[in-house]
């Protein structure tokens, strides 16, 4: 495992750092931006492929052997994992009339219970470590709903609350956990909506334009630093001032 070692800024460099989903769009530039600080960087991905640099290990965040099996591989070769970002997710999108119960709930294992997953495992090596950084990867929607979206909104909104369970839990054993709260940001998936809807979406936003992945990215490497130590159970929204802090 590398040595753990701080810059003269004091941001730590060197650490364990696990992103689930980091295979694409705002994980992989979470990733990406883990590596470029010198951390030494796993992604978990179902295909394999990650960022330059970082260990790619497969695994299924609703199945908690193959969550303990992507934690081992990661262990072996990284040592603990120091600072987990938890950003796996799905949509199943639809009005709550036509949902399915399985549209609602294989959202929220993904999604809520998938966090709960890697979050439990991850706090048995920073508990012997004594420090950790937990950042869960939420969205604006679980903050102000969104319709045809009622599994995705529950699920980002449950983070809110473990992420201060875990706060008030672990807070004095040197581990802080927090939550980022993305609005719309330029992926592939706003890439292929229609120019007429982007429009629509840009008036809402006092911002005026989508985010970049690395805006959100540069958010979460900074919770996860030295600067944001004192900072856990927070909400942190990168939204452009959509949800004016909801």
């Amino acid at each position: 495992m590398a040595a753990e070692k701080t810059t003269t800024e004091g941001q730590t460099t060197g650490r364990s750092v696990l992103v689930t989903g980091g295979n694409r769009g705002i994980g992989r530039a979470i990733a990406e931006a883990f590596l470029a600080n010198g951390d030494t960087v796993a992604i978990t991905s179902r295909n394999g492929e990650g960022p330059a640099g970082a260990l790619a290990v497969a695994c299924d965040v609703t199945d908690s052997a193959s969550v303990d099996a992507a934690f081992t591989q990661v262990e072996q070769a990284h040592g603990p994992v120091e600072v987990l970002v938890a950003n796996a997710g799905i949509t199943k999108d639809q009005l709550l009339l036509r949902m399915s119960e399985d549209d609602f709930t294989s959202v929220v294992d993904t999604n809520l219970t998938g966090s709960f997953r890697v979050v439990q495992r991850a706090t048995k090596g920073m508990m012997r470590l004594k420090r950790g950084r937990i950042v869960l990867v939420s969205s604006v929607v679980g903050l102000l709903g969104s319709p045809g979206q009622v599994n995705y909104a529950a699920s980002k909104s449950g983070l809110v609350g473990m992420a201060r369970s875990i706060t008030r839990e672990l807070g004095a054993r040197g581990i802080t956990a927090n939550v980022v709260a993305p609005g719309y940001i330029d992926t592939e998936m706003t890439q292929g909506l229609d120019e007429d809807l982007k429009k629509q979406y840009k008036k809402s936003i006092p911002a005026g334009r989508f985010a970049q992945p690395s805006e959100v990215a540069d958010v979460v490497t900074w919770l996860t630093s030295d600067q944001a130590a004192y900072i856990s159970g927070a909400v942190i929204p990168v939204d452009g001032g959509l949800g004016m802090g909801h």
